[in-house]
């Protein structure tokens, strides 16, 4: 029985600690909020022994594991923290808001030999493994093209909601950094290892409360060749979910829509020879503007996976199935979004290391 915590008592918390008390081998036993009122109600919520108000105090409780769901800028601490202490941890994405910090993290958790995960739950979506499959037995093959779509809507009070959000100092980054990473990761996942972007963001339409960027739009060259776009919003009036497509060297086409948002990704274009689906679950009786918390809680099924891989990586010794050098490449490839908008140039990412090199022309 691993002995679990949980840091971080919010809205993503709520997935982590059902995802947890799904399995019958794993116990949460203590969870961990700045907000001591948070943490008390949480633990109360959901039947958590322990309530914690510092990572000091919940880590001298002899976890074995902890989840990580607190504000981007924070995980840093946290997972250096828990490495520290011997204890494994699951972080949410992104990993963090820089590649250094990532590396940091990398460091710390192979020094210490703990398992470091990072939430990207959306992988363990069938239609999203059916596409990683059909790349490797060649049905599909080698991607030479793909396009990585999100087209969402968030209201202002969503932004009010929570304080952190919005701001360049403690969200990261906007809908690259929290929203359109999930589909980078499979973007990459699926397209190989990037070696250059080109990008732009803009504050187009949520300007009068954020700071960060509510759309974007980039290029990423991969090692094989490949090219891949990305667009991403938060201003759509319409939440039209998101799309990832491949096509690959065979010529076959294949995509992953996860429409509405939160729900279960599935493969809308699948041309590989002798498959044909070309469908859509697009219906105007879908939500417009769906409820961050039906978002969400849509989504625990997958976040439940990614836990028990995540528990089984911890008792075998093996790599978790997302690590953390894997949520370090989508996080340079927002990073180099980010800085080739600053400086109009294409930002080079060293195939071996994915770390930016800076601009090149």
């Amino acid at each position: 029985m691993l002995r679990i915590g949980i840091v971080g008592c919010g809205k993503i918390a709520r997935n982590h600690v059902a995802a947890l008390q799904a399995l019958d081998d794993v116990t949460v036993v203590a969870c961990c909020d700045t907000d001591p009122d948070r943490a008390r109600a949480f633990a109360d919520t959901h039947g958590i022994e322990h309530a914690a108000t510092s990572t000091a105090e919940m880590f001298a409780l002899g976890l074995d594991a902890c989840t990580v769901c607190t504000p981007h800028p924070t995980h840093e601490a946290v997972v250096l923290e828990a490495a520290a202490h011997g204890i494994h941890v699951l972080c949410e994405k992104p990993i963090a808001v820089d590649p250094t910090a990532a590396d940091r993290m990398i460091a710390a958790t192979e020094r210490a030999g703990v398992t470091f995960g990072v939430m990207f739950q959306r992988r363990f979506w069938p239609a999203a493994q059916r596409i990683r499959t059909a790349i490797d037995d060649g049905s599909v093959g080698r991607p030479v093209l793909g396009e990585a779509a999100v087209i969402l809507h968030r209201p202002t009070d969503y932004y009010a909601a929570d304080a952190w959000r919005g701001s360049w100092r403690t969200d990261g980054g906007g809908v690259l950094m929290t929203q359109a990473i999930h589909q980078i990761d499979l973007l990459q996942w699926f397209m190989g290892t990037p070696v250059s972007v080109t990008g732009f963001i803009r504050t187009n339409f949520h300007g009068d409360h954020i700071e960060t960027e509510d759309s974007a739009s980039a290029l990423v060259a991969f090692e094989s060749g490949a090219t891949a776009t990305i667009t991403a919003t938060t201003g759509a009036n319409h939440n039209l979910g998101n799309r990832v497509t491949v096509i690959g060297e065979t010529g076959a086409v294949a995509s992953v829509l996860e429409f509405p948002e939160g729900a279960e990704g599935v493969n809308e274009l699948w041309t590989a020879p002798g498959e044909l689906t070309l469908g859509t679950p697009f219906t105007p009786e879908a939500p417009a503007r769906p409820d961050i918390a039906d978002i969400n809680a849509g989504l625990v099924d997958f976040h439940t996976r990614q836990v028990q891989d995540f528990a089984d990586a911890i008792r075998t010794g093996r790599e978790p199935a997302v690590t953390g050098r894997d949520a370090r490449t989508s996080l340079a490839i927002v990073a180099a979004i980010y800085e080739s908008s600053r400086t109009g140039d294409t930002i080079a990412i060293d195939a071996s290391s994915v770390t930016l090199q800076g601009a090149v022309l």
